[in-house]
């Protein structure tokens, strides 16, 4: 499914994202996780199979499981790539934590910086290495173009949140990380990294969006990092950071005038194929491979018809 333009009664608003499309009903949004994939900010041209309702289906799950942690947005999933639920506030900023040393803070750190959003860096640090302790590296929302770092510091100083609200965020942050990191380790995976997006609803701070899925995280098979971090081997990684690699291979990375690769069927399937993967190793379920039914938009609009 490459984009949604629905028509559902009561429906005030539509938001087409990067990847999800958005409708807005007054208290409510449903978000369709379309089969879309972007890279470097830059939705790449082709669609990926499945890729809609893998992303929503582990959303689901790790929601489900950390409700305890802060509350959710989320209400129902009325099909396999829809969720439903509540409208908040959004807090413009992205809560990204790390736990290695890998992807945009490597190569950050391998270019010479050792202060990345106003934290501290060892030397002699190497690609894949685990961190001393995990680190909050916020970026700004953007809703066009690229996210930019920002340290806490700043996000208080320019007032985009209060110091109170960043420690709350910060506990929050450190809280779902650490669940996450538990349950992939169950599973016999790192949580590498990860990022979190919250709202506020009735004064009240609510997880929003996707969570602890290959879009938002990374992970590592955890029965293999040791030896090839002992050797200097890549990590064998089930996330969209191999998507990331191959684009740095073939001279892409969003900057201007720089032109998309073509991405052939073979890559597109094996990029499929990842995603479906990381369903089945993170939440040891079968992936079942769900059609969108001809009737979608009455399916969707019976399940959450109640709420509107």
């Amino acid at each position: 499914m490459v984009n949604t333009q629905l028509e559902f009664p009561n429906q005030s608003s539509f938001y087409r994202g990067k990847v999800r499309d958005v409708y807005s009903f007054d208290k409510y949004l449903l978000m369709i996780t379309s089969d879309r994939i972007s890279a470097f900010d830059v939705v790449l041209p082709r669609l990926i199979p499945y890729k809609g309702q893998v992303l929503n289906q582990i959303a689901s799950y790790f929601l489900e499981a950390t409700s305890d942690i802060v509350p959710n947005w989320l209400i129902k999933t009325p099909a396999p790539n829809a969720s439903f639920g509540i409208k908040c506030e959004a807090i413009p900023i992205e809560m990204v934590v790390r736990g290695y040393m890998v992807g945009h803070l490597w190569r950050e750190y391998k270019s010479g910086k050792r202060i990345v959003c106003g934290v501290s860096l060892p030397e002699g640090l190497s690609e894949n290495q685990q961190l001393p302790n995990p680190i909050i590296t916020p970026t700004t929302k953007a809703s066009e173009g690229h996210d930019e770092d920002i340290s806490i510091e700043d996000i208080i100083k320019q007032g985009i949140v209060s110091a109170e609200l960043m420690d709350e965020l910060c506990q929050i942050t450190f809280a779902l990380f650490q669940r996450g990191q538990e349950m992939a380790a169950s599973k016999k995976l790192i949580l590498v990294d990860t990022k979190y997006e919250f709202g506020l609803h009735t004064n009240q701070v609510m997880l929003m969006d996707e969570i602890h899925t290959p879009d938002s995280s990374r992970y590592f098979y955890n029965e293999t990092y040791a030896e090839l971090f002992r050797k200097g081997l890549p990590q064998k990684q089930l996330s969209k950071e191999f998507v990331r690699e191959w684009l740095i291979a073939n001279n892409f990375q969003g900057k201007e005038n720089q032109q998309i690769p073509q991405i052939t069927d073979e890559f597109v399937t094996q990029i499929s194929e990842r995603y479906i993967l990381l369903y089945e190793e993170i939440t040891g379920r079968s992936f079942a491979k769900l059609q969108i039914s001809d009737n979608y938009v009455a399916d969707i609009y019976n399940q959450i018809s109640p709420y509107l």
